[in-house]
């Protein structure tokens, strides 16, 4: 890590400089980039729940609004499946090198054990070696949204215990800048829809 204040090099494990005592400014771009990322997931669940129903109902733009509306619903069931996958190739090519033992073999193990489990109710049923046992497809049948909550679950705690740790979070992350664009536009695109459908309403 260097110091964009102070000009020290210092290890990525340390979340401040030793000399100057500051958060270097990758470590706020980082940071930000989240929260930008959670408000906007935020306003979309929001929307989602009370605007998009109604919209979609609508004569004015209403092929637009079913389109967003459908994927919401297709991002809350299956958007996990992306994260996932692509978690995993981070931790392949990326992390690979640099992850310790312990923590990278759990990570890949929740993972791929929550990938399984999605994909586990896919399986034909003409396949008997690859059929999930009848109690769990019985669970997933009395409650539908179940296998995704718990693959969005899975997929969060990895992401939280990544992003704890300095060194990995900034392996994760990077400087921090490429996500704040991909947050910012993330939040713009959100606001510009919901301006749009404000505008058709009323």
């Amino acid at each position: 890590m260097y110091c964009d204040r102070c000009g020290l090099n210092f290890l990525p494990k340390q979340s401040v400089c030793t000399r100057c005592k500051k958060v270097p400014t990758r470590y706020w771009f980082q940071l930000m980039s989240l929260v930008t990322i959670l408000v906007a997931v935020l306003c979309n669940t929001v929307l989602g729940l009370f605007l998009l129903p109604r919209l979609a109902q609508g004569h004015h733009g209403r092929f637009l609004f079913r389109g967003w509306y459908w994927f919401n619903q297709q991002a809350a069931l299956y958007g996990w499946v992306p994260l996932a996958l692509g978690l995993l190739a981070w931790d392949y090519f990326i992390w690979k090198e640099a992850r310790p033992k312990l923590k990278g073999w759990f990570t890949r193990k929740l993972l791929t054990f929550s990938l399984a489990a999605g994909v586990a109710p896919m399986i034909p049923w003409w396949i008997p070696a690859g059929q999930p046992p009848g109690q769990f497809l019985s669970m997933i049948g009395k409650y539908q949204g179940l296998p995704a909550m718990l693959a969005w679950g899975v997929v969060l705690f990895v992401t939280i215990i990544l992003c704890i740790d300095p060194e990995s979070r900034d392996y994760l992350l990077g400087h921090g800048r490429t996500l704040s664009m991909i947050s910012t536009g993330m939040l713009v695109v959100v606001l510009a829809m919901t301006l749009i459908g404000w505008s058709l309403t009323y």
